[in-house]
């Protein structure tokens, strides 16, 4: 005989899937991402968890009880049942997004079964347990089943990147509500945390951000594995990786399993994220101070099931491969953006607003400008026939101030007259002379026919 299972358990499992949605400080975006995080972890879809919280809150615990019992739904079912489960998982297997709905609709249309004698629910469970739930399918479909598990042998040689949906703080204009994200880099191998920051926004600036500080911190990685985000997909990361040799690895369009380690992680921000919000801070400054608190001091020292029982802090801390430090000035300028701008007459070059001065040996050409974005009072020159220099603003005072002076190779030569008439006069004094003479031949040999 089939085991069911108890209304009361049902309800009181359903109770603590929903639980962390019960909030009231919770935002609608911020519910949003529990429940994804909830359908991830529970294998459960998105419309089952709204589902569950619509009835605790219209009718309380009372509502997550099931509304008919297992058995009785197995009492009704029809006598050839077994062979129309065979038939919906064929109509699943032809289009593995076909609904259970449609699936019984069509049986229906097809007089295998009677309207109305086969129930969603149950036809949905018998699926699953089958392997046939539209889940399973889906992952059937991809390459490869399912993404192996990897991990690294020693720390830095692999860094997971991703950027995840932090709270809202009031640091908007006039103290309004903003959303902050945050950027964080794992340590494939130990699960050490070797950066991570929220911000004010998701620009391609955070990324930049992190990544100089992990690699400030604890050396260079041999590679960086991201998603697809247009942060990580930009040009200044790939030159940044590539002057630093650092191989950029990006996840599949569509499978984050890859980066299953940075995900867990962020799975356990959410009860950071729940301890924050009773203490309320109120700046960027604050929370990231909870955040670093948090980290090392809870997360780093907390014992990992993945690491053989011990902690991310001991892994890293005890691997025997040495960290790869980078020299200060290669690091700042492995981080430096890149823009092409032009030097106008007065040997200046406008950039991002301001003036700076090139000089005049640059006048009139395309030059590259290395810059950080986070202090542009000075700006790095490259152009193929000079040496890297430094620029600085403009300063334009009362006066318009001394005019520079061309260098000799530059400087315009004075000239008494112009070769170019005289070249030409010379051209049209030679073509008169030919032309005198060929008419003169001629002219001659006229007269001597005459004769």
């Amino acid at each position: 005989m089939t085991k069911h299972t108890n209304p009361e358990e049902t309800a009181a499992r359903r109770m603590r899937l929903i639980t962390p949605l019960l909030d009231p400080s919770l935002d609608p975006a911020r519910i949003i991402e529990l429940k994804k995080d909830i359908c991830n972890r529970e294998d459960i879809s998105y419309r089952t968890i709204s589902r569950y919280l619509d009835a605790y809150l219209t009718k309380g615990f009372n509502g997550l009880k099931p509304k008919v019992s297992y058995h009785q739904k197995e009492s009704k079912l029809p006598e050839d049942f077994p062979q129309l489960l065979e038939e919906a998982i064929i109509l699943r297997r032809e289009c593995p997004t076909r609904s259970v709905n449609d699936i019984i609709r069509i049986l229906e249309l097809e007089d295998r079964v009677a309207p109305g004698l086969l129930c969603r629910s149950t036809l949905q469970r018998h699926m699953q347990a089958k392997g046939y739930g539209m889940k399973q399918v889906k992952l059937y479909t991809k390459q490869g089943v399912a993404s192996r598990r990897f991990q690294k042998q020693h720390r830095c040689e692999l860094y997971q990147g991703d950027i995840k949906y932090g709270p809202y703080l009031p640091i908007g204009k006039n103290g309004e509500s903003k959303q902050v994200y945050l950027s964080v880099f794992i340590d494939d191998a130990t699960r050490y945390i070797v950066a991570a920051r929220f911000y004010d926004n998701q620009k391609v600036d955070i990324i930049e951000d992190t990544l100089r500080m992990a690699v400030m911190r604890y050396g260079k990685p041999d590679a960086i594995y991201v998603d697809n985000g247009k942060q990580y997909r930009s040009e200044w990361l790939t030159k940044a990786c590539n002057r630093l040799d650092i191989r950029l690895l990006f996840a599949k369009p569509y499978h984050p399993e890859g980066k299953g380690k940075v995900e867990a992680f962020n799975r356990r921000i959410d009860s950071f994220l729940s301890e924050v919000a009773l203490q309320r801070p109120q700046t960027l400054e604050e929370l990231n101070h909870l955040l670093d608190i948090w980290i090392n001091e809870h997360y780093h020292k907390s014992i990992h099931h993945s690491l053989n029982g011990i902690t991310p802090e001991t892994a890293f801390r005890t691997d025997s491969r040495v960290l790869r430090f980078v020299p200060a000035d290669v690091c700042a300028e492995a981080f430096l953006h890149t823009q092409e701008r032009g030097v106008d007459k007065t040997g200046c070059l406008s950039f991002q607003g301001k003036k700076y001065e090139a000089g005049m040996q640059l006048a009139g050409r395309k030059v590259e400008v290395f810059y950080d974005p986070t202090w542009t009072d000075e700006i790095e020159i490259h152009h193929n026939d000079f040496a890297p220099f430094k620029a600085k603003l403009l300063t334009i005072g009362e006066h318009c101030g001394i005019r520079q002076e061309l260098s000799e190779e530059l400087r315009p030569l004075t000239a008494d007259h112009s070769r170019m008439l005289e070249g030409l006069n010379r051209q049209n004094t030679t073509n008169r002379t030919k032309t005198a003479v060929a008419t003169t031949f001629r002219r001659q040999g006229t007269e001597a026919s005459h004769v």
